[in-house]
């Protein structure tokens, strides 16, 4: 694999925004922004293209300011994410993602963090969505589950998404998260939990990675380069700063899944933090926007080593290499580019970033918190190169 070097700039690629006084900073467009005193962090960053070609972009609210159940928050650009306007805010929609299948946009996820998994369609590019009240109608799962804005994956006549349970040993963060993929048949009604097919769920095992195993989470539904799908994770681990992602293997039938601990870790450059997984047809690669260490802050945490974000390709899913950094800042405390997801939007990759960054109050409480919701554009992506100078040789 080939390593980057340090980079002491923005991209000159990435569109950016100088709307008012905290926006006049921060890399890219903001879509949403709240002060750090509020008590309230963005989470959970998606972004879609509609056949129109408006996007959608949503996102959650997390932490102690928060009351009852999360309320998602739906955005809409019609000029190529130049500018955003709220359109809608789901009551009840935690982790999730959007997605478009049949011309409708969608949004699935959990109803509350560690509560039932909801899917809800909108036939009005957004501003209205239907209601979860019955199996027949929504409400796809009952129990403890957790989830990410990581692809739903339309391949060989199905959908499919990678969610997780809470069933592991003590429900607690990472050992607690069990990986399982829930798919239904395409041209079923995607709202009647009676379309959709559950796996079984493989959690935490403490032999795994001789015993720095912490966890998998945040997984990505993708069609292997041998045709079969399988579920590609967020890994906890922490050892040497060589992070790792899992890959979990799919039956044709969405009924099974296995892992082979021996093969099925992978060197993945930010794999201790949140990633998506996308194919790019075009290039036959597959693509990433990763929380990347760069060798000057190797050392520390790498789970919040979250101030670089690289884009990353593979031909193979097992190999990947650093393409160039597309957002940077020198401060790893307070500021973070995390949790980005993307589509690819003809030569450009579209994206939507929890970001930590500094405003008028102070700034985010730190990476993890972030303070806004950002839009980005990575022009002409096959051929990205981190602007200017490396402050690190290759």
């Amino acid at each position: 694999m080939k390593r980057i070097g340090f980079i002491a700039l923005l991209p000159l690629a990435v569109s950016s925004s100088a709307q008012d006084y905290p926006s006049a900073k921060v890399p890219g467009v903001v879509i949403q922004h709240i002060s750090a005193r509020e008590k309230l962090y963005i989470g959970s960053p998606s972004i879609c293209i509609l056949p129109d070609g408006h996007y959608l972009a949503s996102h959650e609210y997390f932490g102690p300011g928060r009351t009852g159940k999360s309320r998602a928050q739906i955005f809409s650009s019609a000029d190529k994410g130049k500018t955003w306007q709220k359109i809608a805010e789901i009551d009840g929609q935690e982790w999730s993602q959007l997605f478009v299948y049949n011309g409708e946009a969608y949004i699935i996820g959990p109803e509350t963090a560690g509560g039932d998994v909801v899917i809800r369609k909108s036939s009005d590019g957004g501003h209205t969505w239907t209601q979860p009240d019955t199996r027949q109608h929504g409400r796809l799962l009952e129990g403890k589950f957790h989830a990410a804005a990581t692809p739903v994956l339309i391949y060989k006549k199905r959908i499919w998404k990678a969610l997780e349970d809470l069933n592991g040993p003590g429900g607690q963060w990472g050992r607690g998260f069990r990986s399982f993929i829930i798919s239904a048949p395409a041209g079923a009604d995607l709202l009647d939990a009676g379309n959709w097919t559950v796996s079984n769920a493989l959690g935490y095992d403490s032999t795994y990675l001789g015993g720095h195993f912490g966890g998998w989470l945040e997984g990505n539904a993708v069609a292997a380069p041998d045709g079969h799908v399988v579920t590609m994770l967020r890994t906890d681990y922490r050892v040497n700063g060589d992070e790792k992602a899992a890959i979990i293997d799919v039956d044709s039938t969405g009924k099974q899944i296995s892992f082979t601990p021996a093969t099925g870790f992978i060197d993945f450059p930010g794999g201790c933090k949140k990633f998506t997984v996308r194919y790019d047809p075009v290039s036959r690669q597959y693509w990433t926007i990763s929380n990347y260490v760069p060798t000057a802050f190797k050392g520390g945490n790498p789970e919040r080593t979250r101030n670089t974000a690289a884009l990353m390709s593979s031909p193979d899913l097992k190999n990947w290499r650093v393409r160039g950094i597309v957002l940077y800042h020198p401060d790893v405390a307070k500021h973070g580019f995390q949790y980005l997801d993307f589509q690819f939007d003809d030569k450009d990759i579209i994206a939507v970033s929890r970001t930590a960054f500094d405003d008028a109050d102070g700034g985010a409480d730190n990476q993890h918190n972030a303070n806004y919701l950002t839009f980005h554009r990575i022009r002409n992506f096959r051929h990205y190169k981190t602007p200017g100078p490396l402050k690190i040789p290759l």
